[in-house]
């Protein structure tokens, strides 16, 4: 089988693991970390030049009882390592023969033609026209107003000395008649300028008409050469049933798959194995050559698959698999209460449990905090902390305290101190990282360092000690974005050094080490500083 891969050393009765692989949440088998390195000896040294990529190994057993492996890269352009034989595409997209090179030409010849319109010169000519003709009419329209306003002024004044003229009846039948003259001649005018203000835009708009169709022409065209993509992306799972992009994601509150769906790693590596009758073992992704800018990937780190494009997917290609459990428990993690009165409660939240209740999960803060109160007044929860960090979060027990704490973190008077354990060592001793954020629309909850469309984002730090691999920090957040410290110590233009078992920024260990150790605020109702300090457990 070209794509199934011996290992070059591999010891006899190694160890196989009880239960494959959970892609979203995994430290990687002994067996995919063989088969990584030994790619990875392939791929050789990544070019400083070049973009890096995500690769994916799974461990598989042919029907021999052959144990080997499958590589991956994600992506749907030709591999440039052509002598490692990766598995195929789930559908080869870019087939020069195939559907889509075809509707891609469709395409554009249709952009083409659009762009010659837009830019053509007679649309211009027209636009110029009709910008100029319609300046004119309005200059001749107020020219004629103020000599209409003139002539009316002149008549009054003749209307007055016809008073004591003889002949006063006639004076005033005639004047009556120039201004009824005049009203008619200005309407006749407005009309006629009307007239050829429309006779040009009506030439115009046609002009518009064919490209405002033509461009429709193409929305249609693409959404029905995307709908065809995702039609032609069959994924198999363990069970032997087939299922498309299209129909696993209608299943979905997306409906539609998003771009690039089905190229990833997991899903290729999976779909080769089930078409081949491999048993799947193991398998681990991981990143090899530069980060790119926004998002946060380092060479040689194991991540986990994407949530936005793959686990739809995988949820229908692991049906039929033993899979190891996700590991995200929020039960039996009881919140620890600091501080209580009236108004408001000081408590630690500990690693693993949210903050408030999720789709999957709804133990959290806010349920453990209203089984503690049930007699508070909603909502309880001023702020929170990821569900992978532990530390300090007020309650407020009224909701004259809850609007008062919310009002001192905007105002930004509420200041919070946060220990996190880095995973690398931070040469200097202090410093400020400002790196926008947003959200990743095809990866959530991960977040983007984004110039263009991210909130600002500001964090101080300082180094409190270092040992011979890691770092133990203090940061202190100023703006307050979702995983703004996991990024900022993550991304390469802030501390380029991840978070000790940052499972998205880094590599995953037994838990997160970032703890909200310290809290300064008012109190909503004595209006005393209160200073709040509890010791992280790492």
């Amino acid at each position: 089988m070209h794509c199934f891969i011996t290992f070059n050393n591999l010891e006899t009765g190694k160890a196989l693991p009880e239960y494959f692989t959970n892609p979203f949440h995994y430290s990687p088998h002994p067996l995919s970390v063989l088969a990584a390195q030994q790619l990875q000896a392939q791929l050789g040294a990544p070019n400083p030049d070049s973009k890096g990529k995500m690769y994916g190994v799974l461990i598989a057993e042919n029907q021999l009882g052959e144990l080997g492996y499958l590589a991956a890269y994600s992506g749907n352009e030709k591999p440039q390592t052509v002598q490692i034989p990766f598995v195929p595409q789930v559908f080869e997209v870019t087939h020069p023969e195939g559907f889509f090179r075809k509707g891609e030409a469709e395409l554009n010849l249709l952009n083409q033609t659009i762009k010659q319109k837009e830019n053509s010169p007679q649309l211009k000519q027209l636009q110029d026209e009709l910008k100029d003709i319609t300046a004119g009419t309005e200059q001749t329209i107020s020219t004629t107003k103020l000599a209409m306003a003139a002539a009316k002024k002149e008549r009054k004044v003749r209307r007055a000395k016809a008073e004591n003229d003889p002949n006063k009846e006639i004076v005033l039948q005639e004047l009556i008649k120039e201004s009824q003259t005049e009203r008619s001649n200005f309407k006749q005018l407005k009309n006629e300028c009307k007239q050829k203000v429309e006779e040009v835009a009506t030439r115009l708009n046609g002009l518009l008409q064919e490209i405002k169709e033509l461009k429709q022409t193409r929305k249609n065209k693409s959404a029905q050469l995307q709908q065809q993509i995702f039609d032609s992306y069959i994924f198999l799972n363990a069970l032997g049933k087939e299922k498309s992009a299209s129909a696993i994601f209608e299943e979905t509150d997306a409906t539609v798959p998003p771009a690039g769906t089905g190229d990833c790693c997991a899903p290729k590596l999976l779909n080769y194995a089930f078409q081949n009758e491999l048993k799947p073992i193991a398998m681990a992704e991981f990143w090899w050559g530069n980060s790119p800018k926004k998002e946060i990937r380092k060479h040689g780190y194991y991540y986990p698959a994407c949530n936005s494009k793959c686990k739809p997917i995988l949820g229908h290609m692991l049906k039929g698999l033993k899979v190891e459990d996700s590991g995200i428990k929020s039960s039996n993690l009881p919140i620890k209460v600091l501080y209580d009165d009236d108004a408001i409660a000081i408590i630690n939240k500990p690693a693993g449990l949210l903050s408030v209740p999720g789709k999957e999960i709804t133990e959290s803060v806010y349920t453990q905090a209203k089984a503690l109160y049930p007699d508070a007044e909603e909502p309880l929860i001023v702020h929170r902390l990821d569900m992978e960090t532990s530390g300090i979060l007020l309650i407020a027990k009224t909701k004259a305290a809850h609007k008062n704490l919310q009002k001192q973190f905007l105002s930004k008077t509420i200041h919070k101190r946060y220990v996190a354990i880095l995973d690398g060592i931070i040469e200097k001793d202090a410093g400020t990282i400002d790196l926008p954020l947003r959200v990743d629309l095809d990866d959530r909850p991960r977040q983007l360092v984004c110039y263009e469309h991210g909130k600002p984002a500001l964090t101080k730090w300082e180094v409190k000690e270092r040992t011979d691999s890691h770092t133990k920090i203090h940061f202190y957040p100023i703006s307050g974005r979702t995983h703004q410290l996991r990024v900022h110590a993550a991304h390469p233009l802030g501390l380029n050094t991840p978070i000790v078992g940052d499972e998205l920024y880094g590599l995953k260990a037994d838990r997160l080490k970032l703890h909200a150790e310290k809290i300064t605020f008012t109190h909503p109702s004595t209006g005393e500083e209160i200073v709040y300090n509890y010791p992280a457990e790492f």
